[in-house]
């Protein structure tokens, strides 16, 4: 319905300004008009979160123009923040099953990612035009930073997060 409207609307527009430029001849830029209403009517429907037959459909482990809250424990091991804000609480994971690795990449977006230091964990951070602050006051920007606990022993259970950041923000705060 909102596309009929939009369509019919501009039509409309675009009647009344040929009739005004014949009748009382008055120059209206009609095709500039039309691109600029295409473009407008573009960036709305992006925005609100479909694009004519396309749609933004986020998963369960996506953010999308949107914030979410994750709390453990995870099903999925990677998750993706776009053009959004993603919080992600590993305070309370369970490493008595193993090792869990989870990966979380953010592109113009920002997320937080909360862990307890008291348990192992070790994050790895790559950021590109963008930055990424780990809990030890190392900050990635352009390039790789990493981030271990004082318990953390690679050959025992841990928890490992690998962060991917572009053109946007990664804080990962501890003990909450």
């Amino acid at each position: 319905m909102g596309a009929a409207i939009f369509w019919g609307a501009l039509l409309i527009v675009i009647g009344i300004a040929l009739v005004i430029k014949v009748v009382f001849n008055v120059d209206f830029p009609i095709f500039k008009i039309i691109v600029a209403f295409f473009f407008i009517y573009l960036g709305i429907r992006i925005l609100l979160g479909n694009f004519g037959m396309f749609h933004f459909k986020t998963g369960p482990n996506e953010v999308l123009f949107t914030e979410r809250y994750f709390r453990s424990p995870y099903e999925y091991t990677e998750y993706n923040v776009i053009f959004g804000k993603g919080v992600f609480d590993f305070t309370d994971i369970d490493l008595s099953e193993g090792t869990k690795n989870y990966k979380i990449s953010t592109v113009f977006g920002g997320s937080v990612i909360k862990v307890n230091t008291d348990q192992p964990v070790k994050i790895a951070a790559d950021a590109v035009f963008a930055g990424a602050e780990l809990p030890d006051g190392n900050t990635a920007v352009f390039g790789s930073s990493s981030y271990a606990s004082d318990s953390y022993n690679p050959d025992s259970t841990h928890l490992f997060i690998k962060v991917d950041v572009v053109f946007g923000g990664v804080q990962v705060n501890k003990d909450f």
